[in-house]
Order: C-alpha cells, then structure tokens, then sequence
C-alpha cells in the first residue's frame, strides 16, 4: 500500500500542518493524467490526459477532512488525441492545449446570462508532431511550444500565426519557458541541451518583429578526474532514454533564476550519476550555478509558487552565495515517483512527498494563492496539498523599478561548456535521501508535517559571480493572493483519506519495475563521501509508453556549437 508522506524540519513549536493525499476519483476514465493547471483567478482546477478530454474541478478547503474536496464541474472536447500539455494565460480569459499529432487549440471564456463556457477561439498549427510543453508569455501576447518535431515554435496569439520555429534541437523538445521579464526564452531537449535564446526584435516596413536568436547552449560541464588524470567533459542532463515524455523547466517568478530538471550529474566518467535539478542565474546563463540533487528518479518537473514570501531570517550557510534576494521564492521539483519543495532561504527540501504513485508524475501546478499545490500521474490520479494560511509565509510586495540587466553579454561562441560549481553538496543529497527514505520507511497514514524554516548549517562552497540578485519590477507577473472560490455545488465530491488506490483494478494494470536491491558504491564529491541504497519503486503500464521504446536506438547525439 502507498501512502503519502510528508517529511519536512519541524519548528519545537508554534507547528503548522499540511494536508494532503492522492484523490481517489474517475478523473479521466483511469487513463494517465498527463498535465493540469490552476486558474488564476480561482481555485478551479484544469486537467487533462490520454482520454482527449479538459475537465474542470472546484477545488475547496479541507475543513475538518484530511483532503481538500473536489467537485466536477465540467469539460472541454474537441481534441482527438491525447492531452500533454494545458496552461491558462495570466488574465485567465484564455486556455492554451496541446495535444499529440501536434494540435495546439486556444480556448476562450465567454460569459452570458447562463454562465460562463469555454469555446475554442483559435487553431494554431504548424507543429509537425505532438507538443509536450507550452508557455504563455506574461503579456498573453505569444506562447512558446516544443514538440516531438523538435523544434519550438513562437506564436502570435491573436493572429493565431507561426512568428518562429527554432529548429537548432536535434531531438524531442520536452520543456519550454519564458523568461517573465520578456527577454528570453528556454527550451531542454532529449538532446541533452538546454537552450537560452534572446529576444533581439528587428523592423520590417516600419513593424518590429520578434526575432529570438539562441545566446547559450548548456551540454557538459568540465570536471576534473583522479589526481595525474585528463580533465573531460561531461553531459549535464539524461539523455532519450528518460522514461518520461516531459522536462518541464521554469524560470523564477521575478525572473532572477531559470530551473532545470533533467539533470544527471557526475564528478568524473567512473562514479554514479547524481539525479538533480540545476539552478541558472540571470546574470550568468552560461552554465549552472547549483544543483538541487534529487534521490533515485530523475527530475521530470519544476513548477514556482506564483507568490513572493517575506524573509524568514533563516538563511542558512548552503545558500550563501547563490541567493541574494530580499523575500523568499518556493518552488516545487517532481522526480518521477516524489515531490521536493525548497525555498530560496535553504538548499535543502523543505518538505518531501515520497510514495505518491504508481507510476511516473507528469506535471505540478500551484493555485493562485498559494493554498494548494497538485501534481498529476500516469497511474490515472493526482495528489493535492493544502496548505494553512500563512504556513508558508508572509507575502511580499515587489516594489516598483527598472529591471537591472547585465550590461555585458556572457555569450560564448565556440564552446558549449560549463564549469559546474558543485560546491559540497554531498551533505544535501544525503539529507534529502534520509528524508525520502524516512518518509517512505514511516508509513502511517498520517501525512501532515510540521514545515518550517530549514535550520540546516550545511556549509557550501561559494561559487565565483553566481549570485542571484532580484531584477526588479516584475509587475503583472506575480499574482497577488486571492480569495477562494465562493460558494460552490452542493454536491461536492468529497477525497478519500489517503491509503490504498483500487488495488483491484490497479493489479490488473499494474506493471511492476525489477527491484535493484544493490548497494551504490559511496563516492566522493570534494571532500565527502556518502553511499545510499536506492529501490526502485513499482510502475503502472499506461496507454501511452516511453516516448522511445518503440523507436531503434539512435546515435548519440553531439550537441550543437553556439549560435553567432
């Protein structure tokens, strides 16, 4: 039986719960749940999968209940093939959906005197096959998209026309993002790249026209060896065989910092990959600043709280030097099986969520106000957490001002390369292990977790000018907190305690992964070595597979030299 669990650091008082659990309803007729986001006006939750359908569902306080309640409120179809991708703009007046064979359909909300319904305003195709991710831009003007074709593609949303392809990946396009300041632009394919492009708009007969040319490409960093040996240069993130369609990468919601999942990290060519997601610092796009190791799975997903909290005056040694801001940015990673939540106050996770699934975490959204946190699975559910008012913080204002640029480009020419300042995180990664083990190790029934500042005094090497600064006024990007949704249908589907998910219909589903009970050989990275024991978890088969498991093994991939 998999439970929920959360294990975060507890304050010794004033202790705040979260609540929370796998929702125990039909969603999309059992099939895989493959993407979802919240309005961002309201609590409405919008999801959709392998069944072709949209649906909506009201999203309500728990109460004296162990899970928020859920009702259907109702759903969207027009697509003919399956759904990876939903986001709504940030006015919340238009719906973005991209589906496989390389749909992207933009749904508009009209209101009359019965209601308010969703018609479809736009088709936009140019894309030649599925599109795995998308993003709105802050002004609802553009979206960006990335499909299997790989190539993005830059849309303009009211002309509904193809503005760019960036056709430079050489394999599936898995994650896009827009930079909230408008300047840039990232993609992260299973190429093993990341892509950071800049807006660079030039005229046409008195009209500027956008015009995104790439700045860096992110593939290896370079690491030295053993003592007396060669330096090397090694791949920063997976390659195609990632069991997972998506690498949903974002920036930071004052546009201070861009996440990356995907990561798979080495010291040398001999010892173990880390999993890990890598942090990249405005003023330095060039390669990473610190990695957020992860435990056995890989980091599919990266999702930001859309609110800016207040300093807790906590800010631990691990962090120093990487995060200079004044107020506090969360933001959620999900593994293929769990879920880590960290703060720009501590490197290590202030809570994780281990044993949520049966099979792969698809996509993670966070509701306007910050009062709910969702994620979606192939297993054909998804998982909510509630959080109490203020358990996360005080909100912060942005003061208005002008946004501070670099004024020296940072873009490298002939190289592609990254020197990775690793700094001695082995003592993190051994901390969010002890937490997932220990979360999975106390299976109770009883989720909720005191979350609290982390106190950890885990010292952290200071990488040279990686510090991450705020860039200023970010208005119109961060959504003030709102009010629930008011009174809703009488006739709420109330979620299920947390426990067991169908057993019956699951067995009959359900493909278990082979257990690797080997010992990992300790390793060391600087000067800490540490050694886990990682277990695979059990797998739920779904109708749609590994992207590549049907496909022939492809040579790998060089990743391609910078742009001029």
């Amino acid at each position: 039986m998999l439970l929920l669990l959360l294990h975060s650091k507890p304050k010794p008082s004033n202790r705040k719960k979260m609540k929370g659990g796998t929702v125990q309803i039909v969603w999309h007729e059992r099939k895989p749940v493959l993407t979802l986001d919240f309005h961002p006006l309201s609590a409405t939750l919008a999801t959709a999968g392998a069944d072709f359908d949209i649906k909506f569902w009201s999203i309500k306080p728990s109460g004296t209940e162990k899970l928020p309640l859920v009702s259907y409120l109702s759903n969207l179809t027009y697509h003919s093939s399956a759904v990876n991708v939903i986001r709504f703009s940030s006015s919340g007046e238009l719906l973005a959906s991209g589906a496989d064979g390389g749909d992207l359909i933009i749904w508009k909300l009209n209101s009359s005197d019965t209601g308010q319904t969703w018609k479809v305003m736009k088709m936009l195709r140019s894309h030649l096959k599925d599109i795995l991710d998308l993003q709105w831009s802050s002004d609802a003007k553009y979206i960006i998209s990335g499909s299997v074709d790989n190539c993005c593609i830059i849309w303009d949303v009211n002309k509904g026309t193809n503005l760019q392809t960036l056709d430079a990946h050489a394999h599936y396009v898995q994650g896009v993002a827009w930079d909230p300041l408008g300047k840039y632009a990232s993609s992260l394919s299973s190429d093993r790249t990341c892509r950071i492009y800049m807006n660079k708009p030039h005229k046409s007969k008195g009209t500027e026209k956008v015009n995104y040319v790439c700045q860096q490409v992110i593939s290896k960093a370079d690491q030295p060896l053993f003592k007396n040996s060669q330096d090397t240069k090694i791949h920063l993130f997976h390659d195609e065989t990632l069991p997972s369609f998506f690498r949903r990468l974002a920036w930071s919601p004052d546009g201070s910092f861009l996440v990356v999942p995907a990561g798979s990290y080495k010291t040398n060519t001999a010892s173990e990959a880390v999993n890990a997601a890598y942090i990249i610092s405005r003023k330095d796009l060039s390669r990473p600043a610190r990695l957020l190791p992860s435990t056995n799975k890989a980091v599919v997903a990266v999702r930001f709280c859309p609110i800016i909290f207040k300093l807790r005056g906590t800010n631990s040694l691990d962090s120093v030097g990487v995060f200079n801001l004044p107020y506090r940015i969360i933001f959620a990673l999900a593994t293929l099986n769990s879920l880590y939540i960290y703060d720009t106050e501590s490197i290590s996770p202030l809570a994780v969520l281990a044993g949520l699934h049966y099979a792969a975490i698809t996509d993670i959204t966070w509701s306007s106000d910050a009062r709910y946190l969702a994620l979606s699975s192939q297993d054909g559910f998804c998982s909510l957490v509630e959080f109490e008012n203020d358990e996360l913080g005080s909100p912060y204002s942005l003061s208005e001002g002008k946004v501070e640029e670099d004024s020296k480009s940072t873009v490298q020419t002939g190289n592609n390369t990254a020197t990775v300042p690793t700094g001695n995180f082995g003592a993190v990664l051994s901390e969010s292990k002890d937490m997932e083990l220990e979360a999975r190790a106390g299976a109770s029934g009883n989720i909720g977790a005191a979350i609290s500042e982390n106190q950890s005094t885990v010292t952290q090497e200071k990488p040279d000018n990686m510090v991450i600064e705020a860039t200023g006024n970010v208005e119109g990007v961060i959504a003030n907190s709102r009010k629930n949704e008011a009174e809703e249908k009488t006739d709420d589907m109330v979620i299920e305690t947390t426990g067991r998910i169908g057993a019956a219909e699951l067995d009959r589903k359900r493909k278990a992964e082979p257990e690797d009970n080997a010992a990992k050989q300790p390793w060391n990275l600087g000067t800490v070595s540490f050694g886990a024991q990682d277990k695979a978890g059990q797998q739920l088969s779904s109708s749609k597979s590994t992207p590549l498991s049907n496909k022939p093994a492809r040579k790998r991939i060089t990743p391609i030299a910078l742009d001029p």
